[in-house]
């Protein structure tokens, strides 16, 4: 049986989650998410509980029950608390702007890059080089957070590009004068 599968996700105060059939829905103060479980995977509210099943212990069901238990999770998570996800520019010249519903970014190209904000996500710029990405989704902030990282990666021999706060990037030594 799945580990994590068999473990039931406590529903915080002022949660509420609601299931009709195979759509489970999560209410919270940061918004509002919905899931279809797969055939044979169900879930259930027990109090303050949420508990997801499965219909047999057939193999394809054995790798899905973990998985949506953990999906539901995060929805709980999300509604709840959020989730964020910071990003640093390092570079002369790079910087970042909100403007409208769009992050520009100035990453040295010849052309600054205009990134769409979709809909349920908070990004906010501060001193133009910290980017912070705020939502209830954790795969749409994560997702939105790696396709900025995407335009330009960090660089191991000056550092310069796009990383997450936090993250260690192994630096390279520069070429050397021969003799």
């Amino acid at each position: 049986m799945s580990r994590v599968g068999k473990k039931a996700i406590t529903v915080p105060a002022g949660v509420t989650v609601t299931i009709d059939g195979a759509k489970v829905t999560v209410k919270g103060s940061k918004g509002e998410l919905s899931w279809t479980l797969p055939e044979g995977i169900t879930a259930a509210v027990e109090g303050s509980t949420l508990n997801v099943c499965r219909a047999s212990e057939d193999r394809r069901l054995r790798a899905l029950h973990g998985t949506n238990r953990s999906l539901l999770s995060n929805m709980v998570e999300g509604v709840s608390k959020g989730f964020v996800k910071e990003l640093e520019i390092v570079g002369v010249g790079f910087k970042a702007a909100v403007k409208g519903k769009a992050l520009d970014l100035s990453l040295g190209k010849s052309h600054p890059i205009l990134h769409p904000i979709p809909a349920g996500l908070t990004v906010t710029v501060t001193d133009n080089t910290k980017v912070k990405v705020e939502g209830a989704d954790k795969q749409v902030v994560g997702q939105f957070a790696a396709e900025v990282r995407g335009y330009y990666p960090p660089e191991p021999y000056k550092g310069k590009g796009v990383h997450y706060v936090g993250e260690h990037i192994r630096r390279k030594e520069g070429k050397s004068v021969g003799k």
